[in-house]
């Protein structure tokens, strides 16, 4: 009959010990940040089109009357300024990861997304940027948002 050996100590972890639980945050949360990021830098870009476009209307490809919504650049540059604005704040309230910031971030990039369509013939590289950068934004923020709320 063979005969195991017991364990001379006590059975239970010591108070001096810390048991690790494991992260429930996966890689994912990146992808989530890099949107707030990208969103964050989305309205540094509305800001500068804003900027040209109140400062440099002959910058532009076409005159304000070949655009989708027939306005002058003067109103075309507020409307990029002052969205600018709420994108990079949207972007910065991202980082919190908090419903109501991934909510706000969805709509503001939709809401690029068709100003930068109806901007397109204006400068058509910046405004397919702009659009790309818009839907990378939707899909972390839809696909990976809630792992935020775990960071």
């Amino acid at each position: 009959m063979s005969r195991t050996a017991e364990p001379a100590g006590p059975t239970t972890p010591s108070s001096d010990y810390q048991t690790v639980q494991p992260s429930s945050v996966s890689g994912w949360a990146g992808w989530v940040y890099f949107a707030a990021f990208m969103l964050l830098l989305l309205g540094v870009l509305h800001a500068i089109t804003g900027l040209v476009a109140l400062f440099k209307d002959e910058y532009f490809v076409v005159a304000s009357s070949g655009l989708v919504v027939s306005a002058d650049y003067t109103a075309w540059g507020w409307a990029h300024l002052i969205g600018g604005i709420i994108v990079a704040l949207a972007g910065l309230s991202l980082m919190s990861g908090a419903t109501w910031a991934r909510i706000v971030a969805v709509l503001v990039a939709m809401l690029s997304i068709i100003v930068n369509f109806a901007f397109m013939a204006a400068y058509p590289f910046w405004s397919v940027l702009m659009i790309t950068i818009s839907f990378l934004v939707i899909w972390a923020v839809i696909v990976h948002g809630d792992e935020l709320r775990n960071a």
